[in-house]
């Protein structure tokens, strides 16, 4: 049986320590912060960085993730790579490790059609034994995946759902509408401005960066939701409107969120990809952390 997943899970930064390496220690303080706020982890995705780490990271950091939680919340894990049998060989570790589920993100680089993404999510849910999230990120990866085809997914028993990030109110709308009459399989919002209305329309859950920085804001705007404080929850989404749309303009989330954790006193380290923050992006995400945030 699977286990439904709802609420708020917390696409968890990957910490990094002075030597750029990854910091289990670091890892386990924001892990508890997000517990105490009543938020599930979701590992390795965008905000985890998973596009640089290794192999041997990326279970490390589902392999800390699992122990830390120890079955106090959902936690789910992001493999996909450019290639099934890569995203298989790391897919067959994690689900080894005690994760409630992977989401694997479509291809990236290569344009796929939508019956080789159909092969590609057909063939990793086949052959792991864990549930499978879909993850539609299309910005970052050049590959949709288009309401059909994540109806005819759908069908599989071991594909659960669809995390979808493509940022716009159209596009989790369209797979809302397209699996609403699919018991068991899930919709996962993933832009921080659609948790409320993903919630309203009926999301199962939110995937969330800002809940890095902000734990308790976006968890408000959930169980304000589940109470059936519906204006409550709207209010909740609105009071983080500010945060969202300052703190993403200044960079890339990985490197903000990390910078913004930085800032109020959490040893995350830098991020790995090549981002710089000069002194007026430093100033303005001061500004934002004492403005939102204290």
């Amino acid at each position: 049986m699977n286990k439904h997943i709802s609420g708020v899970l917390t696409a968890i930064v990957t910490p990094f320590d002075a030597n750029g390496d990854v910091n289990p220690h670091a890892l386990r303080q924001q892990i508890n912060r997000q517990l105490e706020a009543g938020n599930g982890i979701f590992c390795g995705g965008t905000n985890g960085e998973f596009f640089v780490l290794n192999e041997q990271e990326k279970v490390a950091v589902t392999a800390t993730c699992v122990d830390e939680v120890a079955g106090r919340s959902p936690v789910v894990a992001h493999i996909g790579e450019i290639s099934t049998r890569e995203t298989l060989r790391l897919g067959r570790q994690i689900e080894k490790l005690g994760v409630d589920a992977v989401s694997v993100i479509t291809p990236y680089f290569v344009p796929l059609k939508q019956d080789e993404l159909i092969n590609h999510y057909t063939a990793i849910a086949d052959a792991l034994n864990v549930p499978v999230f879909l993850y539609n990120i299309p910005a970052r990866t050049g590959n949709t995946l288009e309401p059909q085809t994540v109806r005819a997914l759908a069908e599989h028993p071991n594909i659960i759902g669809i995390k979808d990030s493509a940022g716009s109110y159209e596009s989790l709308s369209s797979f809302l509408n397209a699996v609403k009459d699919i018991e068991g399989f899930d919709v996962l919002n993933g832009p921080d401005s659609l948790i409320h209305q993903g919630f309203v329309d009926g999301c199962s859950a939110c995937i969330s960066g800002l809940a890095n920085v902000a734990p308790q804001a976006i968890n408000t705007i959930w169980s304000r939701f589940q109470a059936g404080d519906i204006a409550g929850s709207r209010s909740a989404q609105e009071s983080v409107t500010g945060l969202r749309t300052d703190l993403y303009n200044v960079a890339f989330s990985p490197a903000a969120v990390k910078k913004a954790l930085q800032i109020m006193g959490y040893d995350v380290g830098e991020s790995r990809y090549a981002v710089t923050f000069n002194p007026q992006q430093l100033q303005q995400i001061r500004h934002i952390v004492t403005q939102y945030l204290h």
